[in-house]
């Protein structure tokens, strides 16, 4: 079974977290790959830059100055310290961008509305993926040779525009385009029933559960995007899913998302 597990920026930006990761993860047995965000250090660039990051509902608005930034922090910093140190501990990584080999195409984000139903908002060089984004059988081949590919959330339209994309969005299609298992890692055990109660960990939920749990408050914030995520690769091909903390990914941790 093939595994893609995606780590965020939190993740990224704690030295012993990420040691720990790459360290397990260089054990697991079986193809795997690794889909990495890095919008922490992506923010601190920009700030270092004299540029000022915004974002609307969560989501970066990525100008033509901002997308330097992010290209910079992503396929860069954040893509090649993570291969080296997965080299480190003897897993044989390759970082990729969705322009390298043509790997992921992205389409330009036309402008939206907020969840106001009123305000549109133009995002700027965003990238919207799919699994027909994806060329599967490129990646399935990097993987028969034993390669680990490491996917920043850089892609590109086909027209020598590279555009940012959201990391979940991108973990989401590649599980789904060549039916992984999608591990979904941050800094936590799972999704919790209690936000302020670390070690009240929901066992698995489903569509039917996340909706009633999203609509009384249960489930807020950043977790909405990490299970509806989790959910639209299982409706379109991954074959497993589940969010667990990034230092206990070869354990049977975590909260199992089902359909």
């Amino acid at each position: 079974m093939t595994r893609l597990f995606k780590i965020g920026g939190n993740v990224i930006e704690n030295e012993e977290l990420l040691d720990a990761f790459c360290r397990d993860f260089a054990k697991l047995d079986g193809p795997k790959l690794i889909v990495h965000g890095g919008g922490v250090m992506a923010s601190k660039l920009q700030e270092a830059l004299g540029q000022k990051p915004l974002k609307i509902e969560g989501r970066r608005v990525t100008d033509a100055d901002a997308l330097k930034a992010v290209v910079m922090a992503y396929s860069g910093w954040c893509n090649k310290s993570l291969v080296a140190r997965l080299q480190k501990y003897g897993c044989n990584a390759i970082g990729l961008s969705g322009c390298d080999a043509n790997v992921i195409r992205a389409s330009k984000r036309p402008p939206r509305l907020l969840m106001d139903g009123v305000t549109e908002v133009d995002y700027g060089y965003v990238g919207d993926v799919c699994k027909d984004s994806v060329n599967a059988p490129f990646i399935k081949a990097l993987l028969d040779m034993g390669l680990v590919p490491v996917f920043c959330a850089i892609n590109h339209d086909g027209n020598a525009q590279l555009l940012n994309t959201n990391a979940d969005t991108i973990a989401s299609s590649v599980a789904s385009a060549i039916g992984a298992s999608l591990v979904c890692c941050f800094e936590l055990d799972g999704v919790l029933l209690d936000r302020n109660d670390p070690s009240s960990v929901i066992a698995s939920i489903n569509e039917a559960a996340f909706a009633r749990m999203k609509a009384d408050g249960t489930i807020a914030d950043g977790m909405i995007p990490k299970i509806e995520n989790c959910l639209k690769a299982l409706r379109e091909g991954a074959s497993g899913a589940v969010i667990k903390n990034a230092a206990r990914i070869t354990d049977e941790s975590g909260t199992v998302v089902e359909l």
